[in-house]
């Protein structure tokens, strides 16, 4: 598997919700299109005003290829670039190892419990969903989370 995690500046932060209109579909065609896209989610960053998170989770190097070359890339690419970004940042890392970040206990877990060894230059990415109840309550959770 392969995750891209990546920030992106929008050159006005007031353009936020032009640049949400831009991804949800996009985000969505991606999903549903592209094979081996395990996950792709654009979403504005709750601390920092004007910012872009971007989580992706890749079946392998070929569907990655794949998606650089597909529409729905090239479509979010040129969008972003007319709303007009003011800083990007975006690395690919490449996962030799997954386990649930929460043991049997329900205690969280830095280290891997399931694992023998980690060499000390792998990097930890931590990624998730939450599912709410009741997703009308999503923005004051969020507001809450800063």
């Amino acid at each position: 598997m392969i995750i891209i995690s990546a920030e992106f500046d929008l050159a006005d932060p007031a353009d936020m919700p032009k640049a949400m209109e831009l991804a949800i579909p996009l985000q969505q065609a991606t999903r549903d299109d592209e094979p081996g896209c395990l996950a792709y989610c654009f979403a504005p960053d709750p601390c920092i005003e004007g910012r872009m998170q971007v989580y992706e989770l890749w079946e392998d190097e070929a569907s990655l290829a794949a998606h650089f070359q597909h529409p729905n890339y090239m479509n979010m690419g040129m969008g972003l670039g007319q709303i007009g970004l003011a800083n990007a940042s975006a690395h690919k890392y490449r996962v030799t190892a997954v386990e649930p970040v929460y043991d049997d206990t329900r205690k969280a877990r830095a280290d891997f419990f399931t694992y023998d060894e980690q060499r000390p230059d792998e990097k930890i990415i931590i990624a998730g969903t939450i599912d709410a109840a009741d997703p009308a309550a999503v923005p004051a959770a969020l507001e809450e989370s800063i």
